[in-house]
């Protein structure tokens, strides 16, 4: 059976015109549409390169490499996110970086082997650990260099700052301890001991808790701050697991923690520290940022010298990015 033709003069048939008038709704529909927000921009310390790569995740590019010194591991971006910060151990510095135009524009005395940090959310100062020295470094960078230094444990390593500024962590492998600082006083006013080597720390959004990897015991602690001690703490399951790099994704109550060698990023739930998923991941996966929408968790894959793009609900990498060699940590700007 053949379809039936119009018969009707292209100029007057109602089909026709109906046809007309919808696409050209459709198109106007589709230009009066805003442009899709773009997504957050990366910046990732290649440690082995002195480099800084400056990724765009949504295209899957490197956009801008900046060179900025020795052996750079930690980042953090300034309160206004219009300045990075860069921990060149190799140098006793932090780089600094002005974002928009991506240069390097100075560096600053951070005191001996830099290494983690964290930038205050309202002063804009910044807490350095010094693992060679056993203390955490106050940079005021509108002073140009230290104000402080603070006595903590035996090799110092993460920094946390509370959400609302009154609080720094500080993680010490060598003694198994998480130092808690009042701020401004840059007073110590608990030590909580947690499991061997611990790395990183994380706060949650009202401060009241935190959340420590511990590398060589295996595990992630939950601390109650006000209380001063630990409710809960699990074993991480797995070959060669190494807890470091924690997220917290505040929304979803879920913790995403890096296991270095274990090569997989592990889910918990972030109040009672169950095992949601473990996501394989690249190689030595080690520093770990989320983007602001908590649709996508970003690591650092430090033998692939690449970064893992893991889509939060789907559980799975969908995509991996080149970047400079050995990358240790990322720092997220929204955009």
């Amino acid at each position: 059976m053949h379809a039936r033709r119009c018969s009707c003069h292209p100029a007057s048939c109602p089909q026709r015109r109906y046809a007309v008038r919808t696409a050209s709704l459709a198109v106007l529909l589709m230009c009066c549409q805003p442009a899709p927000e773009p997504g957050p921009l990366l910046f990732v310390s290649n440690e082995a390169e002195g480099t800084v790569s400056v990724v765009d995740p949504s295209a899957g590019v490197v956009t801008a490499t900046i060179e900025v010194g020795k052996r750079p591991r930690g980042l953090g971006l300034s309160p206004d996110g219009g300045v990075l910060y860069v921990a060149l151990g190799g140098e006793n510095a932090l780089g600094v970086v002005d974002v928009a135009t991506l240069k390097l524009t100075g560096k600053l005395d951070a005191g001996s082997d830099p290494e983690a940090f964290a930038v205050h959310p309202v002063s804009g100062q910044i807490y350095v650990s010094n693992e060679d020295e056993g203390t955490a470094t106050v940079i005021d960078p509108d002073r140009g260099g230290p104000v402080a230094v603070i006595p903590v444990g035996i090799e110092p390593e993460g920094v946390v700052v509370s959400p609302v500024g009154d609080l720094v962590l500080v993680t010490a492998e060598a003694t198994s301890t998480v130092h808690v600082i009042s701020v401004p006083q840059h007073e110590e006013v608990a030590t909580l001991l947690v499991g061997a080597r611990p790395r990183e720390a994380v706060f949650s959004a009202d401060g009241k808790t935190a959340y420590v990897t511990s590398e060589i015991g295996g595990e992630v602690a939950q601390l109650d701050l006000a209380a001063h001690r630990i409710v809960k703490r699990v074993k991480i399951a797995g070959d060669a697991v190494k807890p470091k790099g924690i997220a917290l994704l505040a929304d979803r109550g879920e913790l995403f923690v890096t296991t270095g060698r274990g090569n997989s990023v592990v889910v918990l739930d972030a109040a009672s520290l169950e095992t949601l998923a473990t996501i394989p991941v690249g190689r030595r996966v080690w520093g770990i940022g989320a983007s602001p929408d908590e649709r996508f968790v970003y690591t650092a894959d430090g033998i692939d010298d690449a970064i893992s793009v893991v889509d939060v609900r789907a559980r799975r990498v969908v995509r991996q990015i080149p970047v400079g060699k050995r990358p240790w940590g990322i720092a997220v700007l929204p955009r």
